[in-house]
């Protein structure tokens, strides 16, 4: 059992879970240090051939999610061809790899739009991470739901309206994220558009009409 973010886990409960997925032969759970603290981490060996190995750790995530909550799906899951075994035949848990999440970075695709760099550079912040590409998946990099809040707080000072932490549950990859945060942002346009165009007459105003306007 262990202790992370307040939550009392038994890794064994994920791991039963875990291996009872049609998609997973072998399964082992661990509790590693990571740089936004104790994470959970998810080895595994596939029950078949995996084509695209980023569906197929949402597929097994999302399957999860149907009878564990959020905090007791694994922040990485790391598919191996086999388990790392000891000379007796038992896992050799110092062989397994780090989950370093560059290691679960998908192919970089740099953020092209303000919005899109925006994003990517507080995902970066609050991940301690170098960049973050377009189909970087936040969780997959080690985000949580304290991780999400922090992210969210830092979007409404940058973008100047509230922006609902559910938002980032239901669009995990940053090019999805960021297509949700411009539809929140239709209502408050109009505003910005009438303050823009204020803004324009004011430049075109002479010292003579500033003035007739003051007095």
């Amino acid at each position: 059992q262990v202790k992370i973010r307040g939550f009392r886990i038994e890794l064994g409960e994920i791991q039963a879970r875990l291996q009872a997925l049609p998609q997973v032969r072998e399964a082992v759970v661990l509790a590693q240090e990571g740089p936004s603290g104790t994470q959970l981490v998810g080895y595994l060996v596939a029950g078949q051939a995996v084509a695209d190995q980023a569906v197929w750790r949402e597929a097994v995530k999302a399957a999860l999610r149907e009878d564990l909550p959020e905090y007791m799906v694994p922040a990485h899951l790391l598919l191996l061809e086999r388990m790392p075994l000891t000379a007796n035949g038992k896992l050799d848990r110092r062989a397994l790899p780090a989950a370093d999440a560059s290691l679960l970075q998908q192919a970089y695709v740099a953020p092209v739009t303000e919005l899109e760099q925006q994003v990517a550079g507080i995902w970066a912040q609050v991940l301690e991470l170098e960049q973050v590409g377009l189909s970087d998946n936040f969780f997959e990099l080690g985000g949580h739901s304290l991780l999400a809040t922090q992210v969210v707080l830092r979007l409404r000072d940058a973008l100047g309206h509230e922006v609902p932490v559910k938002t980032l549950f239901l669009a995990r990859d940053l090019a999805d994220f960021c297509v949700a945060l411009q539809a929140l942002q239709p209502a408050l346009e109009p505003l910005h558009d009438v303050l823009a165009k204020s803004l324009e007459d004011l430049n075109r105003l002479t010292a003579d009409d500033l003035e007739k306007l003051i007095s």
